[in-house]
């Protein structure tokens, strides 16, 4: 176990349905990223924009997309993680994946489809929460629109971070700030969004305001609407010296989710 983790946020624009065009781009700002960085963090659907064309851009777990991640996980020897659109058995899934240097990949598929945007009707609605063990710290992965649903981001199994990846319009974006905030507070854990830039293919506008929090729900990095790399130290003192301190979790109450 390490006491701090390093982590770089990538904030930027998207290229529309364009995988091909989004992991060029990507590779750039990934070879962009210096010093000593434990994973990288891409934006929900970073291949393609917030689309609902699954049937012509989901890939499988073998595809371009996870071949290519590898390969740069391998190369930068830095763990790589953001959500693409997958497809299994005939069904899709807005998937968020995890891989790290030595290959290896886990996976959240997004419980809470939007379905203002008709998300519902394409891909299928994740069942499992997902928290992945890396470096000796716990991190519960979640996908945009999860971050309104506080019930199932519930801190049970003590995880050490809380992270979301998402396309958060302009529009609603005081939402988004308040809410990571408010998740922290109430999981007495770090938590990270990462958000997009720039129009997509809907009009849609998305100024970033990437951001992360601490045990308090204390901002420690944020990213203005412009800029696209962001890199914060997490320190596991923190969290033990403040949870020991405040021990509001020991009072959480006990639910089932069905």
């Amino acid at each position: 176990m390490q006491d701090q983790l390093h982590l770089a946020l990538i904030q930027t624009h998207l290229h529309w349905e364009n995988p091909v065009a989004n992991r060029s781009h990507f590779t750039q700002k990934i070879l962009e990223v210096s010093g000593d960085i434990d994973i990288i963090v891409l934006p929900e659907m970073f291949t393609t924009g917030f689309s609902m064309n699954a049937q012509s851009l989901a890939e499988t777990m073998e595809g371009d997309t996870l071949y290519w991640l590898k390969e740069l996980s391998k190369q930068k020897e830095i763990a790589i993680c953001g959500s693409i659109m997958i497809t299994e058995n005939d069904t899709y899934y807005n998937r968020f994946v995890f891989v790290t240097p030595d290959g290896h990949i886990e996976f959240y598929d997004k419980r809470h489809t939007f379905n203002m945007a008709g998300e519902g009707d394409v891909f299928e609605q994740g069942q499992e929460k997902i928290i992945v063990n890396y470096l000796g710290w716990k991190l519960c992965l979640q996908v945009c629109y999860d971050l309104r649903f506080p019930v199932f981001a519930r801190n049970v199994e003590e995880y050490d971070v809380l992270l979301y990846v998402a396309n958060w319009p302009k529009p609603r974006v005081a939402a988004w700030d308040a809410l990571l905030k408010a998740r922290a507070i109430e999981n007495m854990c770090y938590t990270i969004g990462v958000n997009r830039i720039g129009l997509d293919g809907n009009g849609l506008e998305y100024v970033g305001h990437s951001g992360v929090y601490n045990v308090l729900g204390e901002e420690i990095a944020f990213a203005k609407a412009q800029q696209e790399i962001i890199t914060t130290t997490l320190s596991k003192n923190h969290i033990i010296q403040t949870r020991t301190k405040l021990p509001f979790l020991q009072d959480k109450d006990q639910f089932k989710i069905l």
